[in-house]
């Protein structure tokens, strides 16, 4: 009989998943807010899509989905973005679904209990504190020369991170977020590389990971504007190596079973060590889905459709070994000319407006860096523009 999905989205995302469920012959259900019914979800392949208004609080989503459930056995539920995932959580916790129910949830969307919990396992990461006591605040800021980065714990990626320089500007930004305070943390910054590894599980095991660095930081681009890059490790390195021990260690302690992982870490530039940031279970964002296809032959999105039909049966494909490097930004045009970017090794054009991203593809992989750092230049002199920074993430 074929599997029921109920996939919950809160942006417009995923449609690889929803595809890759529907030709398994999946019933694909999507859930998503007012705002979005006019994207361009691939219709073709939902049985229905239901709507709810624009963000509806929890108890309003459960009675949403105990409604639907009255004439629908739904057999798994599917969050498609971080902001998902704690609903996700509760709905198979109330419906008893198996799955990753609240306290799994947690791990994965709350910056200090991954944090955490990452320590417990022996996890290297930065020094960092809950913004409960205040003695406890002290003594971290007495531990911990500054800068530090208060972030909100439940956020997504770099929104509203904020860089503090001294005692005086954070004594007054706790003191501006008054009740809130408690939903941040404080964290030791340290300064290097960010790096990503994303990855698939099954049964509680990583099967498939691949180690990418990252060009300027994401809190640099998200806050100063600028180009998000990434480009595949080499396989063989010793950095690659560490990033996979490191990784599989990260889910282990955060308990993912099933489904897709993209994990954060920072190379610090006063120690040369690798330091984890964040989890997520998700497919990263920016288009690095199909920088990972590129590089591997892999599409993160329509794999883990795979696992949710499959589960302890699934087989993941053979993995191809090439390099991919995935360049984006906001564009100053609706629609970029891209008629001077012809190179063959471009594989892949973001197709969303106002923004330009490309991804390249080789066998060889310093061919992939050296045409991203040409790109790099080309984009910020063809392209692009700088907004704001959003006090919560757009995509």
């Amino acid at each position: 009989m074929p599997k029921s999905l109920l996939v919950l989205a809160s942006y417009f995302k995923g449609e690889r998943f929803m595809r890759q469920a529907h030709a398994r012959g999946a019933r694909v259900y999507l859930l998503t807010w007012e705002k979005l019914l006019k994207e361009a979800w691939p219709r073709e392949s939902l049985t229905e899509v239901f709507a709810q208004h624009d963000k509806p609080k929890l108890d309003e989503t459960i009675r949403t989905v105990s409604y639907l459930s009255r004439s629908i056995k739904f057999d798994s539920i599917v969050a498609l973005d971080d902001f998902d995932v704690e609903i996700a959580g509760a709905l198979r916790e109330h419906f008893r679904h198996p799955g990753m129910g609240d306290s799994g949830a947690r791990y994965f969307r709350d910056k200090l209990a991954m944090r955490q919990r990452a320590k417990e396992f022996g996890v290297p990461v930065p020094d960092f504190t809950g913004v409960f006591n205040y003695d406890e605040v002290r003594a971290f800021t007495q531990r911990t020369p500054a800068p530090w980065m208060n972030k909100p714990r439940s956020q997504a990626s770099a929104a509203g991170i904020t860089k503090v320089k001294s005692e005086e500007q954070l004594w007054r930004l706790i003191e501006e977020q008054g009740d809130a305070q408690s939903f941040h943390l404080l964290e030791q910054y340290l300064p290097g590389d960010v790096f990503h590894v994303d990855s698939l599980v099954v049964k509680g095991k990583v099967i498939f990971e691949l180690a990418h660095r990252c060009g300027d930081p994401p809190f640099d681009v998200a806050h100063g504007g600028g180009i998000f890059s990434t480009t595949t490790l080499d396989r063989n390195s010793e950095q690659a190596a560490q990033l996979r021990e490191m990784n599989e260690r990260v889910i282990a302690a955060l308990g993912l079973e099933y489904g897709s992982a993209h994990t954060e870490f920072i190379l610090g530039r006063h120690d040369n060590r690798f330091y984890f940031l964040e989890s997520g279970a998700r497919v990263g964002g920016a288009h690095i889905a199909e920088c990972i296809e590129a590089a591997s032959g892999i599409n993160p999105w329509a794999e883990w459709a795979n696992i949710e039909i499959d589960r302890d049966d699934y087989k993941l494909p053979p993995v191809r070994k090439d390099y991919a490097g995935l360049l984006m930004t906001l564009s100053k045009d609706e629609r970029p000319d891209w008629s001077r970017y012809t190179d063959p090794e471009i594989v892949y054009r973001a197709p969303e407006p106002n923004h330009a991203g490309l991804v390249v593809q080789s066998s060889d992989r310093k061919r992939v860096e050296h045409l991203l750092d040409d790109y790099k230049a080309r984009f910020a002199r063809d392209f692009t523009a700088v907004l704001p920074a959003a006090k919560e993430p757009t995509n």
